[in-house]
């Protein structure tokens, strides 16, 4: 459903893109993940031809985007970062405007008004003014607009951003329902657990490049060791740790543990009075956190433009 091949994009000196390669198919949610500054908006952009990229293709059900953007528009429902709503329509008015624009008769309109409205739970402001709305209450109706059309293609960046608890946990659940019933999903974030639980194929974009692909089982299986996290008031102390290797960024070792909570007792006997120095201790199980820090040596900081040594 979705091809992207070798797809670069600069802004002037900076590159936002180098040469991404992917490819999604039908039913399948793919978490689109990376730190601010990733590329991850411009990436999302690109597929929805919002803008072009320098060189590389987009084919969304076999059609370029580039070459042709009213029929790849159609197939496609995007939800960008920004909300945007007209603010002097109430919710229902704002949500038939869409639907009228992408071609629903009036009776499929209301119909699809109505659906959308139980599944995102809009009926207590249905009829209120986009003005009066709040932040999580905007988010979805925002949200619900990529889905008017019911398209072969959702393209949703950052969903849940700024958005409440509720508001979150009901934007998953209509992504991971879309899936199921045959939709392709490419759900762009910086949370972590959100593609854990969507259970989604997995894409982490690092400074413009796909530095990792694949079912979430198999990236945590090849790369998600286990890990013990020291952090130090100041430079670490030279303790023999045995059969664990570790590495030391700054202030912080980390020391790869199959059994990462049974190594601390043992870390922090063999560390003796030197673990008065010690300000903090943290056990990564083998998680899609720890699959970045393995891919990266770096944890990852999904609020920053780049990406955390410490």
């Amino acid at each position: 459903m979705l091809t992207l091949s070798d797809v670069s994009k600069r802004y002037g000196g900076r590159r936002a893109l180098d040469q991404v390669s992917l490819s999604v198919g039908a039913g399948e949610v793919v978490g689109l993940l990376g730190p601010n500054g990733a590329g991850k908006s411009t990436l999302v952009s690109i597929i929805a031809g919002v803008q072009r990229p320098d060189s590389g293709e987009v084919l969304v059900d076999g059609i370029d985007v580039a070459r042709h953007p009213a029929s790849a528009a159609w197939r496609i429902g995007l939800g960008p970062q920004e909300t945007s709503l007209y603010e002097v329509l109430t919710v229902r008015e704002n949500l038939a405007f869409f639907a009228e624009l992408v071609g629903l008769g009036r009776r499929a309109r209301a119909a699809r008004i109505e659906e959308l409205t139980s599944a995102f739970q809009l009926g207590p402001f249905i009829d209120r003014p986009a003005s009066q709305l709040s932040g999580g209450e905007r988010r979805r109706v925002h949200t619900a607009i990529a889905f008017v059309h019911r398209p072969p293609l959702l393209v949703l960046d950052e969903a849940t951003v700024g958005a409440d608890i509720e508001t979150r946990v009901a934007i998953l659940d209509i992504v991971r329902a879309a899936a199921d019933d045959g939709s392709t999903v490419l759900y762009s974030t910086h949370y972590l657990p959100e593609v854990e639980t969507l259970g989604a194929t997995v894409a982490i974009l690092v400074a413009g490049r796909v530095i990792a692909t694949g079912r979430l089982d198999a990236l945590i299986a090849a790369h998600g060791q286990g890990k013990v996290e020291l952090t130090f008031a100041g430079p670490p102390p030279g303790v023999e740790l045995g059969q664990w290797p570790a590495t030391i960024a700054g202030n912080v070792v980390r020391i790869d543990a199959a059994d990462p909570a049974g190594a601390v007792p043992i870390i922090l006997g063999r560390l003796g009075a030197l673990a008065s120095t010690l300000r903090g201790v943290e056990v990564l199980r083998p998680s899609l956190d720890s699959v970045f820090l393995t891919l990266t040596g770096r944890r990852y900081a999904p609020d920053a433009t780049h990406v955390s040594a410490a």
